[in-house]
């Protein structure tokens, strides 16, 4: 194995080494992914778009299509040896850069699912426990689902179960409501 690596020039050494290495990096990273081993050591979607893109896969698959397609083009023949480097460095930088749109896509896909109270203000509803100065509860179809939340009333009489009402503001994460007048 030795006396074969050896027998390449220095350029196809480069080419075979990264190819290798980044290859490696990512067949033992999908083993612990596919295993649920894997731990998130990547830079946060919330950094700029720049660093992004310098996480482990990224980094190991420019790695691996540098080394991939230059060799390939240097030892085929086809391109001299600048000409491999740069069509290595491209492809390596197209993995990269196609490995970022995906992952962004993906993060994309993600919702935190925190209901921001102040967007239900005018929505309407029901009493669903009798709400007082003290506070009771409230159903509401907000963001197209029926939810329940903590209430108090605007001018602190009560409003028994089962009267419509419409929400009014919010204050410490309870709604303030008052009943709608049909």
């Amino acid at each position: 194995m030795i006396e074969w690596f050896a027998s390449h020039t220095f350029l196809e050494q480069v080419f075979l080494l990264s190819g290798t290495v980044g290859g490696i990096v990512l067949l033992f990273r999908m083993i612990l992914m596919i295993a649920g081993l894997d731990h998130p050591v990547d830079v946060h979607a919330d950094g700029d778009a720049g660093a992004q893109a310098l996480t482990v896969q990224g980094i190991s698959s420019f790695l691996t299509l540098f080394g991939v397609v230059g060799y390939c083009v240097f030892h085929g023949g086809l391109l001299g040896g600048a000409l491999a480097i740069v069509t290595g460095l491209v492809s390596g930088a197209f993995a990269m850069w196609l490995l970022h749109k995906i992952f962004r896509g993906m993060l994309r896909l993600q919702s935190s699912g925190t209901v921001n109270l102040f967007a239900a203000i005018g929505s309407e509803g029901t009493v669903y426990l009798t709400v007082g100065r003290e506070g009771g509860r409230v159903q509401i179809d907000f963001a197209n689902r029926l939810r329940e939340f903590e209430a108090v009333s605007a001018d602190g009489a009560a409003i028994p179960t089962g009267t419509p009402i419409r929400v009014q503001g919010v204050e410490a994460n309870t709604l303030v409501v008052a009943p709608v007048d049909r």
